[in-house]
């Protein structure tokens, strides 16, 4: 049994696929699942079990796979603070988001933390999902993650921060644009443009008018939330996004941002591994995004 065993094994439950696990690590099926049997003659049990669609761990596999996901994680963040010790370092914090998240959500905490702690290297990595994420957070080489809330992920805890209303997006000409509020009834089969596909924002933009009995048509779809706010100020189509910080609701110059005042708001914050298990610098970049934004929040209703 070795380490690499115990990370592939981890992985394969995770992903619940052989295959896919092969694709991610470069070799072949075959290959995996020796890990797989290596470990399962160590310990004298089946630890996984074919179903039609790839597989799921056994009793055994579960008490195994979260043993050593939590050992793994434990000796990653060791070998790091080893090295970083030998650098000269005093901390590091290596977070998931991307331009749009630190735009609207943290470019004030990223100055502050790194005033207050300049000998800590700050590491923002783009990952092209939540799931991405959620990975990366478990096996150890991300400390945080900012996220769309969505439903409870094993292994992962999830902190909300703030909450986004919903607005639409429209250039200044459109039929909407003087509105100060609408619902999102009145654009029941509007075509609009999309959130990104598969995200969980989309998801969650769905899931909360499927309750109002609402649909909308898709022509375009974006990548991120800034995209699809370009797009509508140029007239390209209307988006319906969540009210980003620092934003004006409704809008200024070519672009208006309409309220939609009968959705529920969209979740966004922090996903981490574990939150005692975080480092002190983490700890602090964390808790720092959370008290600007609050400050920010405190000031918007002064």
């Amino acid at each position: 049994m070795t380490l690499e065993d115990l990370r592939v094994f981890v992985a394969v439950c995770r992903a619940g696929s052989l295959s896919a696990v092969a694709r991610e690590l470069g070799c072949t099926q075959s290959a995996v699942s020796q890990h797989v049997k290596r470990l399962e003659r160590e310990t004298g049990v089946a630890l996984l079990e074919r179903r039609p669609r790839g597989v799921v761990a056994t009793q055994a596999g579960r008490i195994l796979e979260a043993a050593a996901r939590e050992g793994i994680s434990g000796l990653d963040l060791a070998v790091r603070e080893l090295r970083d010790l030998v650098a000269g370092n005093r901390g590091y914090v290596r977070l998931a988001t991307g331009a749009t998240t630190v735009r609207h959500f943290m470019s004030d905490a990223v100055v502050a933390f790194r005033r207050r702690h300049p000998d800590v290297n700050l590491e923002f990595r783009t990952v092209s999902s939540g799931r991405g994420s959620f990975d990366a957070l478990a096996d150890g080489t991300l400390d945080l993650a900012w996220i769309t809330l969505g439903p409870a992920v094993r292994g992962i805890e999830q902190r909300p921060v703030v909450e986004l209303p919903w607005v639409l997006a429209v250039r200044e000409d459109d039929e909407f644009a003087r509105r100060t509020s609408l619902t999102a009834g009145e654009l029941h089969g509007a075509r609009l443009i999309r959130l990104p596909p598969n995200s969980t924002s989309a998801a969650q933009l769905d899931a909360a008018c499927a309750e109002l009995g609402v649909r909308f048509a898709y022509d375009t779809s974006v990548a991120d939330w800034d995209t699809a706010l370009l797009l509508a100020e140029v007239g390209v189509g209307r988006a319906v996004v969540p009210a980003l910080p620092g934003l004006t609701v409704p809008g200024a110059g070519a672009l208006r941002l309409v309220p939609l005042t009968d959705l529920r708001p969209l979740p966004v914050g922090w996903a981490v591994r574990r939150w005692d298990a975080l480092s002190p610098p983490a700890r602090a970049f964390a808790d720092l995004v959370v008290e600007l934004r609050r400050s920010r929040a405190a000031d918007t209703r002064g």
